[in-house]
């Protein structure tokens, strides 16, 4: 198979598998409303980076979509290893959909991957608690501890397929 046929197969297999754990652990509003610290105005799955308005289900629909294939590019531009482990990816494009690109790329878990310790670099996420200086229970759920069989953290889709 053609190597560009091969790296839209593996991003279309992350954004099948990222998109709708970013939906679940975000939630939606159609109209704009305060983050859950209160320091800034979001909208649909917590969209940060468009205008202030109320939007369509498929609106909203398509700005996650192209979000979260923004933010697993860049994930992966940090973590080339990544576009060859789709579970990885995605849970990699969902912390950083969260945490922000920047963050993501000189985070623990984006070293870890980068030395070949993918387990090490999963174990990473369960760092990302904290929200304006204060331990926040749903990151805590987000990363590792849902009880929720609806809502899968994103360590346990980052762990699939490794020891």
């Amino acid at each position: 198979m053609h190597k560009g046929k091969i790296a839209t197969l593996s991003m279309a297999a992350m954004l099948a598998i990222a998109t709708p754990i970013v939906a679940s652990w975000e939630g939606k509003s159609n109209t704009p409303r305060w983050d859950h610290i209160g320091k800034v105005w979001d909208v649909c799955y917590g969209e940060t980076r468009v205008e202030m308005r109320r939007y369509t289900d498929a609106e909203c629909t398509a700005m996650l979509r192209k979000a979260v294939g923004e933010f697993g590019e860049r994930a992966a531009q940090c973590v080339p290893g990544l576009r060859d482990r789709p579970m990885q990816w995605a849970a990699a494009a969902s912390l950083s959909y969260n945490i922000g690109s920047a963050a993501f790329c000189r985070s623990t878990a984006a070293k870890r991957f980068n030395s070949g310790d993918w387990a090490g670099g999963c174990e990473a996420f369960k760092a990302w608690t904290m929200a304006g200086g204060r331990y926040v229970q749903g990151l805590a759920n987000r990363r590792y501890a849902s009880k929720d069989p609806a809502l899968i953290p994103e360590y346990a889709v980052c762990m699939t397929g490794l020891k």
